[in-house]
């Protein structure tokens, strides 16, 4: 397999208000509680990369009425085990910090 074409899955997402966020998608696990995606911002302007701009979000998949939503993690439990999961998976693109 050839990596130097690589092309990063894009995902746009409105929250909400109505405002769109653009993300990259970086990974995505399916676990006995559910299906969950690792997504990192992508900054409107790209000369403009902040330090939040690094920050991995991880949100579990719902589908509805034949719709796909992306949602926040409610659970802590669920979180911290499924951030785990990404964390071991993407160690080698992410400097990780315990908080």
């Amino acid at each position: 397999m050839n990596n130097e074409e690589y092309t990063p899955d894009i995902v746009s997402i409105v929250d909400e208000d109505g405002k769109e966020h653009v993300f990259e998608e970086l990974d995505r696990i399916e676990t006995d509680s559910g299906r969950y995606v690792a997504l990192l911002p992508l900054p409107e302007k790209p000369d403009k990369i902040t330090e939040d701009d690094n920050a991995l979000i991880i949100l579990k998949v719902e589908e509805e009425n034949g719709e796909t939503y992306l949602c926040p993690i409610e659970d802590d439990e669920e979180f911290n085990e499924v951030g785990a999961a990404f964390e071991e998976r993407l160690a080698d693109m992410f400097d990780f910090e315990e908080e």
